[in-house]
């Protein structure tokens, strides 16, 4: 393995760089000025952060956050290490949410330093111009369209189109006698930003465009077909606010969505695509904006190493020991020994296959620099001390122990953290402390 890092830092130079001539059409630019002094030392690691649970609980900081942050800045303000925030939050834009973060932290946060569970949708071009229904909270038209879509309906648009579909709330059903006001091209695919506001209406009205093929103004098909393309963000089951207990999250609306879905039609209901924490692809636009801001302050050495700090086991931990078992098995591919090694570790006859080069991450990205990606687990948020996992998966197979998606396996191994610390302080002394690297 240790053979391989020239030849993996060399290729990386080039990878960095066709990674910045894509960041334009992606509509990331990386804004870093200044360059670093030569005589500091320079990070071959960089920081990914969840944010609530991590940093804060709904709008109260965690009181270690601004400890964790002023050692990660030097005089001027500037990062000493490539950060990102890495949220499965959706409601909001990623100029929004680096703003907020800023007042909270003390420290000027860039919107290319945020990764929100849809930043990812960037990528998916094939969807940009085809009319697309929307679900969340907050600006999702504006979000949507911030993304690349340029045709895009909302659940608002829908049932002032059709007002008879939404008749869970008798307060809300029409007074007089209505009919449809059929002035909205045909649905080509969903989109599910996060928890919406109104579950009974957004349950319904998506179900709706499901069985119709997108034309509210048929009937219900009963026939097995395919249904319109789906993708979700954010699959967090829970989340931690101010409360004492965590809340439901959109992974909860997903659950319902799928099971109401499973009920009336007796099929499962099919992802296009999953994004969010704990999606390798999300993690790799992470370290894509990494490697940009690395490149954008002259840091001479590439970033090899990632740390994922996180309060949830089934998003945070799961999802970084997911992306660090691509990292290894990408390298391994190119090392029989490692293969090797990588098989008799795992207890299988093979290493999965690693999605070739022309897949849509590393077409679009470049191909990473990183060669892993470690989980530190902190105790403020979603993560309970007390509660063991169990280690023999059978035991996991209900969804009151395995709090991840259902298209997700459990699997013991990928809820393992690499740490776990009391907060994100003690999370960013141990980093620099293995890494021996000094912010002085």
């Amino acid at each position: 393995m240790r053979g391989l890092l020239p030849l993996s830092r060399g290729l990386s130079a080039l990878a960095t760089s066709r990674a910045a001539r894509r960041a334009g059409a992606l509509g990331f630019r990386c804004g870093f000025h200044g360059t670093q002094s030569l005589n500091k030392a320079q990070p071959s690691f960089g920081l990914l952060f969840d944010i609530d649970g991590v940093l804060v609980r709904g709008r109260l900081p965690i009181p270690a956050a601004k400890k964790a942050f002023s050692k990660m800045v030097d005089s001027k303000g500037q990062f000493v290490v490539p950060v990102v925030f890495v949220t499965n939050a959706g409601n909001c834009l990623r100029q929004t949410k680096a703003a907020q973060l800023s007042h909270i932290l003390g420290v000027q946060i860039e919107p290319d330093q945020v990764i929100m569970s849809h930043s990812p949708l960037r990528m998916f071009k094939k969807y940009h111009n085809k009319c697309v229904l929307v679900s969340g909270q907050g600006p999702v038209l504006e979000i949507a369209r911030n993304l690349g879509f340029n045709n895009v309906i909302s659940i608002d648009m829908l049932r002032e189109s059709f007002p008879l579909l939404d008749m869970v709330d008798h307060n809300r059903r029409p007074k007089l006698p209505s009919s449809s006001i059929c002035n909205l091209p045909k649905v080509e695919a969903v989109v599910l930003f996060g928890e919406p506001i109104r579950w009974e209406t957004n349950l319904q009205l998506i179900i709706d465009v499901l069985l119709t093929g997108g034309n509210l103004s048929s009937v219900h098909r009963t026939q097995k077909m395919p249904h319109l393309p789906l993708l979700a963000c954010n699959m967090d089951l829970m989340w931690m606010a101010e409360a004492h207990s965590p809340r439901f999250g959109h992974g909860t609306f997903l659950v319902c969505l799928e099971n109401i879905y499973k009920k009336i039609t007796g099929e499962d209901l099919k992802y296009e695509f999953l994004m969010g924490k704990p999606c390798e692809l999300t993690y790799h636009f992470a370290e894509y904006l990494i490697r940009c801001q690395a490149m954008d302050r002259a840091w001479k050495s590439p970033i090899t190493s990632l740390y994922a700090i996180g309060d949830n086991l089934m998003t945070d931990i799961y999802g970084a020991n997911l992306y660090n078992r691509y990292l290894e098995e990408r390298i391994a591919r190119k090392n029989p020994k490692a293969v090797a090694k990588i098989a008799t570790a795992t207890g299988s006859a093979a290493v999965p296959e690693v999605e070739p080069a022309g897949n849509m991450w590393e077409s679009e990205l470049a191909s990473p620099s990183a060669t892993s990606c470690k989980s530190i687990l902190v105790c403020t948020g979603v993560y309970n001390p007390k509660a063991e996992v169990p280690p023999d998966a059978d035991q996991c197979i209900k969804e009151t122990v395995f709090h991840g998606h259902r298209d997700f396996r459990f699997d013991p191994a990928l809820v393992e953290p690499g740490h776990i610390v009391k907060d994100v302080f003690e999370a960013v002394e141990l980093i620099f402390e293995q890494e021996k690297f000094s912010s002085q």
